[in-house]
């Protein structure tokens, strides 16, 4: 089983930044493929960022070039860097974490495990 609690949510002024990050417990995140997703009232669920547990990354378009997203081993922890916040942006973000190799998929159905999010917002 993996537990995830995420944090580092808050608000933030248009081109602000913000790091979420992401801590696990009962398994090593270095057997894992994480995933940040988020979700805007009113809209599905959608594919951030991923990270295959050998390295390989994968973005959404709408974020590609402003978030990074990275893990530490030591600290079972996931980051989640955004930069160039953008009003669309806002939204509650979590966390997301499969024992299968799944390809840095941004698909939501790769990832059984969840933490309880952490809440975006940015305004103009």
């Amino acid at each position: 089983q993996v537990q995830l609690v995420e944090s580092g949510g808050g608000s933030v002024q248009s081109g602000g930044s913000l790091r979420l990050s992401c801590a696990g417990s009962g398994s090593s995140f270095s057997n894992h493929c994480m995933g940040w997703f988020r979700q805007a009232p009113g809209k599905e669920r959608e594919g951030v960022a991923a990270l295959e547990k050998y390295g390989y990354t994968r973005y959404a378009d709408s974020v590609k070039g402003r978030f990074t997203i990275s893990g530490d081993n030591a600290k079972n922890t996931l980051y989640l860097q955004m930069n160039s916040l953008k009003p669309e942006d806002t939204a509650m973000y979590y966390c997301a974490a499969s024992y299968a190799i799944c390809s840095a998929s941004l698909s939501y159905e790769a990832y059984p495990y969840w933490g309880q999010g952490t809440q975006v917002t940015v305004s103009s």
